[in-house]
């Protein structure tokens, strides 16, 4: 299956247009459940966006504080927002693909009732989707803050860089990790709806989306503006549910949904799985060496690092990385094991900070 005839053949980096041929329409869909005290800030940021034709569409998931009362008091005074009350709760995952069955626009955004849009965003993005007709995946760089809210966001694109979509595939395989949080994107509704809606996996829902977005579009991505605020707070389901453990099962399991479930869709599935289980098995192993290198870490947390890399590769216990953690996971003294400890965790920081670099200015990371 693929959906755009037209596709890129290489990545491109393009300056933005100045024009643009028509004004788009975007329906975002906001999913709430007892976010009542940050709805409305959420809602005016959809509502104040500039150069689109606007839906929202709010879904409550049964909600027991008054996010019912607040999302249905905007639509009372907003032809262009509307409310579906979900009868019992239903998650995060069912919410927006309740809404967006229902969706009317070209373009599709999924928002959480937490998160916020910044000025300009979906004029932004939109642009760049109109000028590159195959791609069906934008996103940009998001602002993640605790508190209160930025009072300033950086408005000016300074470039696009289009991907074909499996370049972007690739690049994700290799790094294993989710470049994306999810307020930033914008999707092209026409190819959600070929290839379906979110898959039903508790945490890695939106990575699997986008994974698989990339797998029949072109992706698109806005340097330079931030394009989505990420609100971080201790009653969000990732600060009260997700440990390094489980992420890393997490990220596993969206590579494994879309490439044993589309195994005869995308070519070269099974080579794609085993870079991106082979990439997370070295990411465990290395966090797992951090862990003994700090000193006083988690016995627990260890033994369920190495776990995991002996449940995704069984044959990891016959080499001399595994057998040296397996069998010397206690910290010992000696001036050359803490010069050796020092260096690793010197090049982790190093490692770190690239990456942040790379993924802030560009969108992706580097191995």
């Amino acid at each position: 299956m693929d959906l755009c005839t037209e596709r890129i053949k290489q990545k491109v980096n393009a300056k933005p247009a100045f024009t643009r041929p028509y004004t788009p329409t975007v329906t975002v869909v906001i999913t709430c459940y007892n976010y009542g005290r940050y709805l409305s800030d959420s809602i005016s940021s959809c509502l104040k966006q500039a150069d689109v034709k606007l839906e929202v569409i709010i879904v409550d998931d049964s909600s027991t504080d008054g996010s019912l009362h607040t999302a249905s008091t905007f639509a009372a005074t907003n032809k262009n927002v509307r409310v579906i009350s979900n009868p019992s709760n239903v998650g995060a995952v069912e919410s927006f693909n309740i809404g967006a069955r229902e969706a009317a626009g070209e373009f599709l955004v999924r928002l959480d009732a937490d998160d916020l849009l910044t000025p300009g965003s979906l004029s932004r993005a939109t642009l760049l989707a109109q000028t590159f007709k195959s791609v069906g995946l934008v996103y940009g760089h998001p602002l993640h803050f605790k508190g209160e809210l930025p009072r300033v966001t950086r408005a000016k694109t300074k470039g696009w860089t289009i991907w074909p979509g499996r370049t972007w595939l690739e690049l994700a395989c290799n790094s294993g990790k989710n470049v994306i949080t999810s307020p930033e994107v914008l999707m092209r509704t026409a190819v959600v709806r070929e290839i379906g809606y979110q898959a039903p996996l508790r945490h890695a829902h939106d990575m699997e989306l986008w994974l698989r977005l990339s797998a029949f579009a072109d992706v698109g991505y806005v340097r330079g503006a931030d394009q989505a605020l990420h609100r971080e707070h201790d009653e969000s389901m990732s600060a009260r549910e997700v440990d390094g453990v489980t992420d890393l099962g997490e990220r596993l399991k969206a590579f494994e949904t879309l490439f044993l479930n589309s195994e005869h869709e995308i070519p070269g599935s099974v080579e794609l799985l085993q870079i991106a289980k082979d990439t997370l098995v070295a990411e465990v192993l290395q966090v797992a060496r951090l862990e003994v290198d700090r000193g006083q870490h988690d016995q627990g947390l260890f033994r369920s690092y190495l776990s995991f890399a002996k449940e995704v590769c069984p044959e990891i216990t016959n080499s001399p990385e595994w057998q040296h953690l397996a069998g010397n996971n206690s910290p010992r003294s000696g001036l050359l094991r803490q010069l050796s400890s020092i260096r690793r965790r010197a090049t982790g920081r190093l490692r770190q900070e690239l990456h942040w670099h790379c993924w802030r200015r560009n969108g992706v990371y580097v191995r």
